[in-house]
């Protein structure tokens, strides 16, 4: 016998640890290699941990609900299995069928558990192209429909059509995560909500579990301190606003008041490096590339996708990103590899109508500023008159392992310099 051990795996740059969601297999399943064994869920991301083995199911070393550090084991494929009959366990079951056999379109759900197990991909060509889905054979495993057996049918033409896919009385229609999806867009198992007298319970899910044990890990590991600044923007609002309809038209996206704060502040982290770093116990780790991590939300929950090398794109580029990225959140076309990598965090929370606030730093990362409201306030100008001006805080968080007061009022200053020159007469947004 040859027990090969399948790990919890590395889901992102930062994720430490996972939560076993759903087990999709159980001991004396066959799979075959990449066959998805688990649901995992991470503060970043739902995923499927594939087999990286073909043969049969020994031990499943975790349990639904159970968290575990990246690296150890969840559960063991025995590659080497025998059947009742002392032969090896084919890895491939596949029957062969006689011509004249009838088909199996009507398989029982019993022999074909996974039948109704639908993934997005599934889901979508099968809406795109006015699919039944009831009355395709799924060759994945337990009956499953997979993204293949949609394409042969369109290949070949012989579509069944339906209408709306609809959930009947008697079935349940199961949409699942393949490979990477984003966070709570499709939730594993919904959660029941417990009316209790005037109160309302509602269980906390393996993600929120997550998400909270991130946040009062980073608030116990890093030292938080708070700093702010006010920023004059009003030339910036007037630029702005002044171009805005036209690039609409030629761009086809937006250019928002955001893009200008990200590209001012991609470069002042050029001019002050050393924000753009990471704690690590016995050094500091000072990173080469400059991905600020934004942060988008959606009804029920928030994402934090990257601009790579920011300091390098233009106020256009960086809003085409912005854009893009929000076009993905909105869509669950979210990657894995669209959150990774960032350094340093700019949070918008001015569209929510904050005017202060005190963000907690993205671990690893040493800061992050909170971009707020944009509001019309007098101000005292030159020669003592009052006049109405765009007024905006900037406010900063900072680990004080990593960064001082002295070098993050230098970094905020200069941020605030890049806004305040920010022109129609001065300013290129390409």
């Amino acid at each position: 016998m040859a027990l090969e051990k399948i790990i919890m795996p590395q889901l992102g740059e930062s994720v430490t640890e996972g939560t076993i969601s759903t087990w999709l297999v159980k001991p004396g399943d066959i799979v075959k290699k990449y066959d998805p064994l688990a649901e995992v869920q991470t503060d970043k991301v739902n995923a499927e941990i594939p087999s990286s083995f073909a043969g049969v199911v020994k031990e499943l070393v975790a349990s639904e609900g159970d968290t575990l550090s990246v690296g150890e084991i969840i559960c063991y494929i025995d590659t080497e299995a025998s059947g009742e009959n002392g032969a090896k366990a084919s890895i491939n079951p596949e029957p062969l069928e006689a011509p004249n056999a009838p088909s199996k379109m009507n398989t029982s759900t019993e022999e074909q558990p996974n039948k109704y197990r639908y993934s997005p991909a599934v889901l979508k060509i099968s809406q795109e192209h006015n699919i039944d889905l009831e009355n395709v054979k799924g060759t994945g495993k337990g009956g499953r429909i997979t993204r293949k057996d949609l394409q042969k049918l369109i290949e070949s033409g012989n579509l069944p059509s339906t209408g709306e896919i609809v959930q009947e009385q008697e079935k349940t229609i199961i949409v699942e995560p393949v490979a990477i999806k984003q966070v709570e867009a499709i939730p594993a198992s919904p959660a029941k909500v417990v009316a209790t007298t005037g109160d309302t319970e509602i269980p906390v899910s393996g993600v929120r579990k997550v998400i909270a044990a991130n946040m009062l890990r980073s608030k116990h590991e890093i030292p938080h301190a708070w700093t702010m600044v006010e920023v004059d923007v009003t030339n910036l609002v007037a630029y702005r606003d002044s171009i805005k309809d036209e690039f609409r038209r030629k761009e086809g996206f937006s250019l928002t008041y955001f893009s200008f704060f990200v590209k001012a502040v991609a470069t002042a982290l050029k001019e002050y490096p050393i924000i753009n770093s990471t704690w690590a116990g016995d050094k500091i780790i000072q990173k080469k590339d400059i991905n600020i991590s934004i942060a988008v939300a959606t009804e029920d929950a928030l994402f934090v996708p990257v601009i790579k090398n920011a300091d390098e794109k233009s106020i256009k580029g960086i809003a085409r990103e912005i854009s893009e990225l929000a076009q993905k959140v909105r869509t669950g076309k979210l990657t894995t590899a669209d959150m990774q990598g960032g350094t340093f965090t700019v949070n918008n929370t001015g569209s929510f109508g904050s005017v202060q606030s005190m963000g907690i730093i993205n671990y690893p990362q040493a800061a992050i500023l909170q971009v707020e409201s944009i509001v019309k306030r007098p101000v005292i100008m030159n020669g003592g008159m009052f006049a109405a001006r765009d007024m905006v805080n900037l406010c900063m968080s900072l680990d004080h392992r990593v960064l001082d007061g002295l070098v993050c009022g230098r970094f905020l200053a200069r941020v605030k310099e890049l806004l305040e020159n920010t022109s129609k007469d001065h300013s290129s947004i390409y």
